[in-house]
């Protein structure tokens, strides 16, 4: 221990100027420092395994074919860490070009069909890819998106995002996945109407967390707890808390907060998280998402072993075993993990690895939903930009034989968006698309510069450098 004050003091202010030239050194030009999360590495090296499964701009589905959900989900995960801009600028113009590859039927010869949740989709990844939502791939996917919420002409179903279909339908397959995601897009893109972000607070029981469908018995249902078995569910939960932190929407900070404490009585001793019904036993994309939401809502304790969870299912060059070249890959579970230390990651199950491993990452990098894009990643790679994510020339058509994606089984691991194939009801468009021939700079998403120099920082660093020596010179005289 020091023997005197002026060696306290002088240690304090030691320890002042290492914080002062960290800051230094880890705040960029822009004068905004790079969050830190504790698991940023293990984040980068996943988002780098990921991106090495895309070809030729998209990540394949379990049956081949481009799987758009999933490549929506990898460009966010890149962009979440700044990880290989130029995977995630050619993943961002394919999906551009095939807009309604994802949000229709149109590639199966059958016309006329939206869907709510795809178009969702897809309008919040443009904004958080650097893209200009009302000019993707030709498509203004924020009118597409507005026109696609309901009425008020329909009660309690106000505000929800729905499907489009020129047929009679029953129940809309929109889910709170979609909600969320509509919610986030919106917001991100000129900003979210009230509606929106009321209906997805109705879907939240007074317990805290969120159902995963507005709808019970085959019909809308008013709210979360007008239905008497509602499931709560920690995926939709952790997307809605998401969305609603985002939004800026009155009464929605309230019921966030609410999700996330309910969010973390869901974690289990290890950190981990389950989802609900087949999915309801620990696994990384539940886990991935819960520890994305709670960082958000600044429960840090919560999110930090979430991701230490997460951390324990990545595969490394150490642990990895027979599956040591597939370092940074995070296992669906520990019998994935397992199973792949002893065999590999065969090629049956490398579609289950790379949806994992897309929202697992997530709670690694603990960069929100409603940031990613605009915060510099935690990872130190470049910020998304509009510039880096041309939207591409020529017609919008299909380049590698793409399949509509299909809603996961009870036995594949929950993506981003559970719901991410359209219903078998088709519908009709609302708009022919153009094609954009240019980018537009410095559009959403693109990460403000304000100039700030650094110079009044290197000089106070420098001063206090000088002064804690002294008083350290000080402080040894008058102890001996």
């Amino acid at each position: 221990m020091l023997s005197c004050s002026l060696r306290r003091v002088g240690a304090g202010l030691g320890a002042a100027t290492a914080t002062a030239l960290a800051v230094v050194v880890a705040t960029p030009l822009g004068g905004v420092a790079a969050p830190t999360a504790p698991h940023t590495a293990a984040a980068g090296d996943a988002a780098r395994w990921l991106a090495g499964e895309y070809a030729d701009g998209v990540l394949p589905g379990p049956f081949g074919g481009a799987d758009w959900g999933l490549t929506v989900d990898g460009v966010l995960a890149l962009a979440a860490t700044g990880v290989d801009p130029s995977t995630r600028q050619a993943a961002t113009a394919q999906i551009a070009a095939n807009v309604r590859s994802y949000n229709s039927y149109d590639d199966w010869g059958i016309e006329g069909f939206t869907d709510g949740g795809a178009t969702a989709k897809l309008l919040y990844a443009a904004s958080a890819a650097g893209g200009d939502p009302t000019d993707f791939g030709g498509w203004n996917l924020r009118a597409e998106a507005l026109s696609l919420v309901s009425g008020a002409d329909t009660g309690h179903q106000h505000g929800r995002i729905t499907s489009r279909t020129t047929e009679a339908s029953g129940q809309d397959p929109s889910n709170t996945f979609d909600q969320s995601f509509a919610v986030l897009g919106l917001a991100r893109s000129g900003g979210a109407p009230q509606e929106t972000v009321d209906f997805l607070v109705r879907q939240q029981c007074a317990a805290g967390g969120f159902r995963l469908y507005p709808d019970a018995d085959g019909a809308p249902s008013a709210s979360c707890d007008a239905q008497s078995n509602a499931t709560l569910d920690v995926d939709s939960t952790s997307m809605a808390v998401q969305a609603l932190l985002a939004s800026g929407a009155d009464g929605a900070d309230d019921a966030a907060q609410r999700g996330a404490q309910w969010l973390a009585a869901q974690q289990r001793a290890d950190g981990s998280f389950g989802g609900s019904g087949p999915t309801s036993g620990a696994n990384s994309n539940s886990t991935g998402l819960a520890g994305q939401a709670l960082a958000a809502a600044g429960r840090d304790s919560e999110a930090t072993r979430a991701a230490e969870a997460l951390a324990a299912l990545q595969i490394t060059s150490g642990n990895g075993g027979a599956a040591a070249t597939e370092a940074g890959a995070i296992a669906y579970n520990t019998d994935a993990l397992t199973e792949a230390v002893d065999a590999g990651i065969t090629d049956n199950l490398r579609d289950q690895w790379r949806r994992a491993t897309a929202q697992a990452l997530l709670g690694l990098a603990q960069v929100p939903l409603g940031r990613i894009g605009l915060d510099p990643p935690p990872t130190g790679g470049p910020t998304p930009s509009a510039s880096a994510s041309p939207t591409p020339t020529g017609s919008p058509t299909p380049t590698a034989s793409p399949t509509p994606s299909t809603p996961s089984t009870p036995t594949d691991p929950p993506t981003v968006d559970p719901s991410a194939s359209p219903s078998d009801t088709p519908s009709t468009p609302v708009a022919t698309p153009t094609v954009s021939t240019s980018p537009v700079a410095g559009g959403p998403g693109r990460l403000p510069t304000t100039g700030v120099a650094i110079g009044g920082y290197v000089l106070t660093a420098l001063l206090l450098v000088g002064g804690g020596a002294v008083l350290l010179v000080l402080g040894r005289r008058r102890a001996t």
